[in-house]
């Protein structure tokens, strides 16, 4: 049975354009992973609400863009998992980084799903890691959704 890629709003007026082209790009990298995709929910949130998730269940009193919330089973190659994502602090990202808010929030996208493929980010060498896997996944990705 194919899994279900779903994207949901939480105290964030935040659309998603091309939802169902993601959701087909996001099961396709963890399927080039070595994984199928079972339930997947991207959770769109305020910033406050993202922060408040981050103290509770992580115990980091700090805004990010990205909590992966990984519920997978690696061994039985199935990845699911609950990812929520400020789109404030998304945005404000893009324009640290100097790109588009767009092209960033695809970033955060597919750092959330290969969270649940098993690639960390903790270290240099993860992050280093993370950071390749990012840009393969957006090469092969650029201008479909757009």
């Amino acid at each position: 049975m194919a899994g279900k890629v779903t994207f949901h709003n939480d105290g964030s007026a935040y659309r998603l354009r091309g939802r169902r082209a993601v959701a087909r790009w996001v099961e396709n990298c963890a399927e080039t992973e070595g994984f199928s995709c079972g339930e997947v929910a991207y959770i769109f949130c305020s910033g406050q609400r993202h922060l408040e998730i981050n103290c509770r269940y992580l115990g980091h009193d700090y805004r990010t863009d990205v909590i992966t919330f990984d519920y997978s089973d690696l061994a039985a190659g199935t990845v699911s998992g609950d990812i929520f994502i400020d789109p404030e602090t998304v945005r404000d990202n893009a324009r640290m980084y100097g790109v588009s808010a767009r092209s960033e929030m695809l970033r955060v996208i597919i750092h959330g799903v290969l969270h649940l493929c098993g690639y960390g980010d903790k270290t240099e060498a993860e992050a280093t890691l993370m950071r390749a896997k990012e840009d393969e996944y957006l090469t092969l990705a650029a201008g479909q959704f757009d």
